[in-house]
């Protein structure tokens, strides 16, 4: 028996949607939502979905509660636009006649049938042609602007270097310690510990900044800052920020609008893909919001963001931070190692609050960091902000110091200290008992050194006998600061901008003080980090014997390079002046003269042209 063709597609028509009115303006809500980029475009293309699924007329927005997804905010927008439909059309209007939708079905169909046609002639180039204009629409689509997602990695940095770049006195850059501590509190994830599963941090997302060509590395160690582009973007993305009042408006719309009631009658069969995917987004970016709301409440109460009113960026309030002791591992490992480990156990003896760290300038100083609640799902806790106290120390023993002296530490790290932006440095020295009679120099000459220290340096010297001692004294500077700073405003400064240490006791007692950093501390008093013209200049002048830092400082205010030196020695009539040139300088607080002998030195270095006699 002969068999029947086999008949492919569906067997009847698709009806018609009975509700084209409703279906039109929920798909303009959800298009406006998008475009937005708001979280109701999932909860309007949910109720779009049971609309659909819905063989019956509705009379107006409130019988659609019975759908799932409709909560009051969509039937009341259904109901507010229903009654501008009749007042512009009439209140016999008809709201259920499908054309909208047999329109659309009627085009589809005439597409698919002219595309199942075999193209001839003319129209097969027609048809090249406008496969060539729909592949060129596709391409301009994927070339969309890249803009991160708000609260991750790329979203974080670029907004931190934004607001780091409006402070008065910026760098324009930032290092990647201190950019990752300020721009932890605008990320949800860690910019130092991976999830659990991941190797990626929200560091990551540095590389994805730096191939769009929103972000520039230079230097080393590396120096963070924004491109014109970056700079743009990140312009767009705190305006958004700012706007943050009407999105929490609109978040409290989009809770009201996706209630959900018992009694609502499930319509739908199963959810398609695009749902889906915006679901999940949707979960977890809420889920993500909850683990991190305790952190984000913590941190708003103590640390603003770089936009505060008086400029000078992030502060501390009193009681949300802790006085901290940072002792360079230097003073704990190498040497006599039993002698460094008697300074620890001393100090944990007396309960001091210490941290073991790297300092690139000084043995001791002291912090305030910020208290930072761990967060849940998290490893390690967030690191917090640490401001540096303006009290540093230096300690020396005895066989330390004679040793420093003959090979030109000692005036060098004097001048160091001097110049790492601590306005209250302290020489700790350690008698050593009769140790110091088998020394190189002899007593009286050590003993000058450490007067000179107090006296013509500026410098407050504290002698101790021992190790307990040292450890006492650290025990009860803490002790002090602890109560300095109880009821003080810490407000974060940049290391440019001039601060007067004198002033430090009346702005604690008005419950304020200014302090900077630690990691711009830190990076800014590295040894061999890349120097300017102005900073060689001075390390040479100190290499001069009889010039201590002091006088360095004073001839560089008359002549910051070496070429301007030069130049001014090139303008002198005769030898003579020359010579005379840098003499009446006057430097230190006492205001004496440089004099002759040290002007003629300087004079005969730089410009002899053979080799000094």
């Amino acid at each position: 028996m002969p068999t029947d063709p086999v008949r492919l597609g569906r067997k009847r028509p698709v009806p018609s949607c009975p509700n084209p009115l409703f279906l039109q303006w929920l798909t303009e809500l959800r298009d406006h939502a998008k475009e937005k980029g708001l979280k109701t475009q999932y909860v309007y293309q949910k109720a779009i979905n049971s609309l659909k699924r819905y063989p019956l007329p509705l009379k107006n927005g409130k019988e659609a509660k019975i759908l799932q997804n409709f909560g009051d905010g969509i039937c009341k927008i259904l109901d507010e636009r229903l009654q501008k439909h009749y007042r512009e059309n009439g209140s016999d209007a008809p709201i259920h006649l499908a054309t909208s939708c047999q329109k659309s079905n009627m085009a589809s169909s005439k597409q698919m049938e002219e595309h199942h046609k075999e193209p001839s002639g003319n129209d097969g180039e027609l048809m090249k042609q406008r496969q060539k204009s729909v592949r060129k629409e596709e391409a301009t689509k994927k070339k969309r602007e890249y803009v991160p997602q708000k609260r991750s990695g790329g979203y974080a940095v670029l907004l931190t270097l934004y607001r780091h770049a409006q402070m008065p006195g910026s760098k324009g850059f930032m290092f990647r310690n201190e950019l990752q501590t300020e721009a932890q509190l605008l990320c949800d994830k860690s910019f130092t510990v991976p999830d659990l599963g991941s190797k990626y941090t929200a560091w990551s997302s540095v590389s994805t900044l730096i191939q769009k060509d929103l972000l520039v590395k230079t230097h080393s160690p590396a120096r963070y800052s924004l491109t014109e582009q970056g700079l743009a973007l990140a312009e767009k993305l705190d305006s958004k920020e700012s706007g943050m009042d009407k999105e929490q408006a609109e978040e409290k719309s989009e809770e009201e609008i996706s209630g959900h009631r018992p009694g609502v009658v499930d319509l739908t069969l199963e959810e398609e893909e695009d749902e889906e995917k915006g679901e999940k987004e949707s979960c977890s970016s809420k889920s993500s919001e909850r683990i991190t709301t305790a952190l984000s409440v913590n941190q708003a109460k103590n640390l603003a963001p770089a936009s505060d009113a008086t400029g000078k960026g992030c502060y501390l309030l009193p009681g949300f931070y802790d006085i901290v002791l940072c002792v360079d591992f230097i003073e704990t490992t190498g040497g006599s190692s039993g002698r460094k480990q008697e300074l620890v156990k001393e100090l944990q003896r007396n309960g001091v609050t210490f941290d073991i760290r790297k300092l690139n300038v000084g043995d001791f100083l002291w912090v305030a960091r910020e208290k930072v609640a761990p967060v849940p799902g998290q490893l390690r806790p967030p690191v917090g902000t640490e401001l540096v106290l303006d009290y540093i120390i230096e300690r020396k023993r005895m066989d330390d110091l004679c040793g420093s002296i003959i090979d030109g530490r000692f005036r060098e790290q004097k001048f160091r200290l001097k110049r790492c932006g601590l306005c209250k440095p302290i020489y700790l020295v350690e008698e050593c008992g009769s140790a110091a009679a088998h020394l190189s120099l002899p007593e009286s000459t050590l003993q000058q050194a450490i007067v000179n220290t107090q006296v013509v340096d500026g410098f407050f010297v504290k002698r101790v006998q021992d190790v307990k001692e040292s450890a006492a004294y650290l025990t009860i500077m803490t002790r002090y600061l602890q109560k300095l700073y109880q009821n003080c405003t810490l407000i974060c400064r940049s290391r440019e901008l001039e601060w007067d240490g004198e002033n430090e006791r009346e702005e604690t007692e008005n419950l304020s003080c200014s302090l900077m950093s630690f990691t711009e501390f830190n990076h800014g008093a590295i040894k061999n980090k890349c120097q300017t013209v102005r900073e060689v200049f001075a390390r040479q002048l100190m290499q001069i014997s009889g010039i201590s830092g002091d006088k360095a400082a004073a001839v560089l205010e008359h002549y910051s390079t070496v070429s301007s030196l030069l130049k001014a020695y090139d303008q002198c009539s005769s030898e003579t002046e020359k010579e005379k040139l840098l003499s009446s300088i006057k430097y230190g607080k006492l205001k004496r003269n440089l004099g002759p002998a040290l002007s003629r030195t300087i004079y005969q270095l730089y410009c002899t042209r053979g080799p000094l006699t």
